[in-house]
């Protein structure tokens, strides 16, 4: 049989996460564009101007009858967004525990003008269930660090939230524990990926890998709930390879059923980092991050995907609280980990509009970018996915009604 070689975000990962330090990052992001999906530029410089085609027919217009409820996105705090930064959160290139708890405080402090305690009930109630939604990509350089997570945890602990009822996700289990979500280090906590991957499988080498039940289905497929899907008329590659990353291959991508059956709140907790000329960050986090079979939908949806997935009450009713982990940020060779140009940031970023946040992240580093020297294409393509939030009814996009506070 033969196999087609796709790859994607996951196999780059790989090698970043064996090789990156020896590689020190340069080169591994170069190609990364083409194989993740990076959005084309249709009408790039010095290019005949060509007219791009039809977009994907998707269900959002069937998931958008759904009515809507008090904690429906944009959240408590619509338009508003807060930066925390003090130079001292980074010691020898590690956050500091004790600096990062306080600037959490002072964020939550000017987001709601309440103190941790006084804060708590705006957001949860102690029989929640709070999934964490990390991003581990780039292990110890540019993944959501720990200690960011800490803060919240302790902060929903105090609260009354039950450790067992805190759930740190991703939809990868093993970038969890690439990225130090172990259960030693959180003893107690639920830790899980929405799916497995056999890392190792290649049938080209003759390892037929052991991600198929005996009946040939992947063993992650019961994670993902049937009745949850992000619909969209684009066909997934057949290949065995693309199967046993994205567990379906068909024009569907479910949710996961952690997600849509056993979370009551989402905290969200990306990281400050750019894809292309775009970003990658709080709405892509969950975008990409709560279904699967999503490689099919990296060239004809990739920024739509992410608004349209937080549509679904399962996100959209669900996500309180986000923060842009922009300790250390990244202003190129995103998504992937590229240590060249990584740099110490020392900032969190607080709002409960994941719409908002992303649009003030992306105005900082396209700023960053510049400053780097960096060629940028300011297309409003780039932005149009925030815009079109703000259609939705899921947050601000508008600059003008932005309210970015600083502590």
């Amino acid at each position: 049989m033969k196999v087609t070689s796709y790859r994607s975000m996951d196999a780059i990962t790989r090698l970043n996460r064996r090789e990156f330090m020896r590689l020190g990052g340069v080169g591994v992001a170069a190609g990364a564009g083409l194989l993740l999906g990076r959005p084309p530029v249709w009408a790039a410089e010095g290019e005949v101007k060509r007219t791009p085609p039809p977009r994907a027919k998707t269900n959002i217009d069937e998931v958008r009858k759904t009515p809507r409820t008090a904690r429906s996105l944009p959240g408590a705090f619509p338009g508003k967004v807060v930066e925390v930064h003090d130079p001292k959160s980074m010691k020898d290139d590690a956050p500091v525990p004790e600096v990062v708890n306080a600037m959490f405080e002072r964020g939550i402090r000017t987001l709601t003008g309440k103190g941790l305690p006084e804060s708590f009930p705006l957001f949860f109630e102690p029989s929640d269930v709070v999934g964490i939604k990390v991003n581990p990509v780039g292990p110890g350089l540019i993944s959501t660090r720990l200690e960011v997570v800490d803060a919240v945890v302790a902060w929903l602990k105090a609260g009354g939230v039950k450790p067992k009822n805190i759930i740190i996700w991703d939809r990868f289990d093993y970038m969890l524990t690439d990225a130090g979500f172990t259960a030693e280090r959180y003893p107690g906590l639920g830790l899980e990926g929405l799916q497995t991957m056999d890392e190792s499988y290649d049938p080209e080498k003759g390892n037929a890998g052991k991600w198929r039940d005996q009946k040939g289905v992947h063993l992650s497929r019961g994670n993902f709930d049937e009745k949850v899907f992000y619909w969209a008329d684009v066909d997934a590659q057949k290949d065995e390879m693309y199967l046993n990353q994205h567990v379906v291959n068909d024009k569907h991508s479910y949710f996961g059923k952690l997600v849509t059956q056993r979370l009551t709140k989402i905290i969200n907790i990306p990281v400050f980092k750019n894809t292309g000329d775009g970003i990658s960050m709080a709405t892509k986090n969950l975008g990409y991050g709560a279904i699967c079979n999503t490689g099919r939908l990296h060239r004809p949806l990739f920024f739509d995907v992410c608004t349209e997935v937080l549509a679904f009450p399962a996100i959209r009713d669900k996500l309180v609280l986000n923060i842009t982990d922009g300790l250390r940020g990244q202003y190129d060779g995103g998504p992937m980990p590229n240590a060249k140009f990584t740099w110490q940031y020392d900032r969190l970023f607080m709002a409960t509009d994941p719409f908002a946040l992303d649009m003030v992240c992306h105005n900082l580093l396209v700023a960053k970018r510049k400053a780097m020297k960096v060629k940028v294409n300011e297309h409003p393509k780039y932005t149009e996915y925030l815009r079109y939030g703000e259609t939705l009814g899921l947050g601000v996009a508008d600059p003008a009604k932005v309210k970015h506070l600083k502590a």
